[in-house]
């Protein structure tokens, strides 16, 4: 197998873009682009650190997943999770960050690139919180380049379409295979849905 290894092979192999893959990216929040993000009730995080890459899954009422503080900073609340906290220790120590925003039924991704630092300033968080309930910290985000990504992926993915749901096995299922049973299992299921309930915020 021949493998490409340099950029001048790569862009011999590809091309030159055309200029609305080009022009569609801004330095800044646009209307255009502010209106996706307040939609959006999901997005990916990804973030960069000495132990590797993090992608991690964001999701939120449309409108408080991210808030718009002017156009050029965005500010993410981290709400309850699984407290391996990866994204912020690597915020902490690479400020790094890139997003990708998905609104259901819509075709296009939304995709920022910028710096994060994090707070637990108490106003902001207060700011945040929902059924009484304040994110533990916030992340504020310069942008430094904001652009919409075609939506062949989601089209080909066929993501909002109907799906039944496949055959795949459980959190619980999962755990147990990979403890000889000492964690998880059918009672871990069963008990996520309260769980999971008590904790959403």
């Amino acid at each position: 197998m021949k493998w490409i290894g340099s950029l001048e092979e790569l862009h011999a192999h590809y091309g030159v873009p055309g200029p609305a893959s080009l022009r569609k990216e801004a330095a800044r929040v646009t209307p255009e682009y502010r209106r996706i993000i307040e939609a959006a009730p999901f997005l990916a995080l990804a973030t960069a650190g000495p132990e590797g890459l993090d992608c991690s899954p964001r999701g939120d009422r449309p409108g408080e997943l991210v808030r718009v503080l002017d156009d050029a900073t965005l500010a993410l609340p981290d709400r309850r999770g699984n407290d391996r906290i990866d994204s912020l220790r690597n915020m902490v120590r690479d400020p790094r960050v890139a997003l990708m925003f998905l609104v259901p039924g819509s075709g296009n991704a939304l995709r920022v690139n910028g710096t994060a630092r994090l707070t637990a300033d108490q106003a902001l968080r207060d700011s945040f919180a929902v059924e009484g309930k304040a994110p533990r910290t916030v992340a504020v985000i310069a942008v430094q380049a904001i652009y919409f990504q075609c939506a062949r992926a989601i089209l080909r993915a066929k993501l909002w379409e109907p799906h039944a749901a496949p055959d795949l096995p459980t959190p619980g299922q999962i755990l147990a295979a990979m403890t000889a049973g000492a964690v998880g299992g059918d009672a871990y299921d069963r008990e996520w849905p309260e769980r999971a309930k008590a904790s959403m915020w």
